[in-house]
């Protein structure tokens, strides 16, 4: 019989910051950093740790300006992936965790492959999860938003979709979802993200860390390399729904990794909230597989 495991909450001091974490399973257990998207925080992975805990030691933060984590202004804190990555790699060692798995969602996705170019030898696999490193991801709908980094002016800024709202926040979960999936989904989660961003200063954060994802799209060449010469084992998890992530991503992952097993759901950007359970025997397996 599979035993209960409980989710611990706790907190950490990391380079002034106050960052929250949730962690399962003993540290003697392959270790699984899960790292959350935009604009959610480590409550996306509240269905799945408890099944990844029976094999793995599991650890999702909130990367800071997200959930419960410090939220510093801009004028305090230089919000770009890199920075976030320094946090969670200073947690990572606050911890004693050595090598590890790690879980790429959309805003973790660059926090993750920066941990994993600095530190090739720590990544044990890589589970992706409408988490972009290759062109093919980024369909028509980011062409404004690649307009806006070639030229940051206002008048670029203008043509901008006005996403940082509670409107905005919503349809990170719902756009672009039929009927019968939308109703899987659980209005707390974009209800909670919102009263975390309206935070004072958290919607400047918010925008810092989307104009620095144009230097994460700037490294998919050298993430191109970080593929071809360690060949990491990936699983890649995709809802087929995503507005934002082409799945076209899906099939870049398959040629650039030998090693690399791909499941397509009918979801959305967030499939954790509509697929937890299938998602959880998957990636319970994976680290079985490759620990």
């Amino acid at each position: 019989m599979q035993a209960i495991q409980k989710v611990r909450h706790r907190q950490a001091d990391i380079d002034g910051l106050e960052v929250f974490f949730r962690e399962a399973g003993q540290a003697g257990q392959p270790t699984v950093l899960l790292l959350h998207g935009f604009p959610s925080s480590s409550h996306t992975f509240r269905e799945v740790m408890p099944t990844l805990a029976d094999v793995a030691h599991v650890i999702a933060p909130d990367l800071p300006g997200f959930g419960m984590s410090s939220s510093p202004t801009i004028d305090e804190y230089d919000y770009t992936f890199e920075n976030l990555s320094r946090a969670i790699e200073h947690l990572l060692d606050h911890l004693g965790v050595e090598r590890f798995f790690v879980y790429l969602h959309d805003f973790g996705a660059p926090v993750g492959y920066h941990l994993a170019t600095r530190a090739p030898d720590r990544i044990r696999g890589l589970i992706v999860q409408s988490g972009n490193a290759h062109e093919d991801g980024l369909g028509a709908q980011w062409d404004d938003a690649k307009a806006y980094w070639a030229d940051p002016t206002d008048h670029q800024r203008a043509k901008l979709p006005d996403w940082l709202t509670f409107a905005g926040t919503r349809d990170q979960y719902l756009a672009g979802l039929p009927e019968g999936v939308r109703m899987l989904q659980p209005p707390e989660s974009w209800h909670l993200d919102w009263e975390r961003m309206r935070r004072p200063g958290n919607i400047e954060a918010q925008f810092a860390l989307f104009t620095d994802y144009a230097n994460h799209v700037a490294r998919f060449d050298e993430l191109a390399d970080y593929h071809s010469a360690h060949q990491p084992p990936a699983l890649v998890l995709w809802g087929r729904h995503d507005p934002f992530f082409d799945v076209d991503e899906v099939l870049a992952y398959h040629r650039a990794l030998d090693r690399m097993d791909a499941h397509l759901y009918d979801g959305g950007h967030f499939l954790l909230e509509t697929h937890a359970a299938e998602c959880a025997d998957l990636m319970r397996t994976f680290v079985l597989d490759n620990a």
